[in-house]
């Protein structure tokens, strides 16, 4: 059995799956699997798959027939994971050869660490660096490790930051006891919290992660103009339309994962007051989901598809 599982996902990815496969095989922690979930790719996605698999052993591909959207195929490569540590992988990302070398290392002297993330890079289409990185007065390598559970989850609910951590390497088993990704936008950001609630974050500070940013990504391809609801549908088709307060829904999600986490009760009662106090300064937010889904309940708009880009490293900035 490998010790990791990377997990890919994948919706007519052919422009950079190459490359991004290439990054993963060349790793210098060999001792790995790569599931590809390809959620029906029209493109020519499967034949290069197909083709990877063929010739390394690592390699496994699954492939469904329709597009099940973006959340679904996020948990069906978590779901087919094997490994004792797991990430996920962008087809349109990429590591450095000892990214896994250098996360495995720190989760094998570490157990309190349940997630090991680097520092990561921007780049564009053609790999050039760019910088189109949120600014925080908390750095990265402070979000999530902190010895105080109610500490690192206050800083993780907060919006004023990316959530690439999600592509960093997890214990699978504490993984496992997460809601993962749902389908709703900023859904990272709600696994990111929660599975601090299990443990510390770390980040190494190299960048070692390279984000691609290009106009097929899901974020550009469908983006926000007046709530989460307009790329809702890049999660799960089916939701189309719908009204689903989904900033609600997020809030709901919280209280649940401190709920059933293992941590003492003050940890829990810490984490929900930060919850409740963080929740005052989005109060006009709330509110304006409340407005929106009435109108969409009350005059449904006629089912709009959001465009299933093939960029799959935005699940909710």
């Amino acid at each position: 059995m490998p010790r990791i599982t990377i997990g890919m996902p994948v919706y007519n990815g052919e422009r950079f799956i190459v490359e991004a496969l290439d990054a993963i095989l060349a790793q210098t922690y060999r001792d790995f699997e790569l599931v590809i979930s390809d959620n029906g790719s029209t493109d020519t996605t499967e034949e290069i798959c197909r083709r990877y698999a063929a010739r390394d052993p690592r390699v496994r591909y699954h492939r469904e027939s329709v597009n099940q959207g973006a959340s679904w195929n996020y948990n069906r490569v978590v779901e087919l994971a094997t490994g004792e540590f797991f990430k996920w992988a962008a087809h349109d990302d990429l590591i450095t050869p000892d990214y896994l070398e250098k996360c495995v290392g720190v989760l094998d002297r570490d157990p309190g660490v349940v997630l090991c993330c680097t520092d990561d890079q921007d780049i564009d289409e053609e790999g050039a660096h760019v910088d189109a990185r949120r600014h925080s007065h908390i750095p990265g390598s402070q979000r999530g490790s902190s010895e105080s559970v109610s500490q690192r989850f206050r800083r993780l609910i907060r919006d004023d930051y990316d959530c690439e951590q999600v592509f960093g390497l997890y214990r699978l088993s504490v993984l496992r006891k997460t809601g993962l990704i749902k389908s709703y936008t900023d859904s990272d950001r709600t696994l990111l919290a929660e599975i601090a609630l299990y443990g510390r974050l770390f980040e190494i500070p190299e960048r070692l992660f390279l984000h691609r940013q290009h106009t097929g990504s899901s974020c550009k391809a469908n983006p926000i103009t007046s709530g989460w609801h307009e790329r809702v549908s890049w999660f799960d088709p089916r939701l189309s339309g719908k009204a689903l307060f989904s900033r609600w829904r997020q809030l709901r999600e919280y209280v649940i994962a401190i709920v059933r986490s293992p941590v003492p009760f003050t940890d829990k009662a810490g984490s929900l007051l930060w919850l409740v106090l963080f929740q005052r300064g989005r109060l006009r937010q709330l509110a304006q989901e409340i407005i929106v889904g009435l109108r969409l309940k009350l005059f449904p708009p006629r089912a709009k598809t959001a465009v299933q880009a093939s960029g799959t490293t935005a699940l909710g900035k």
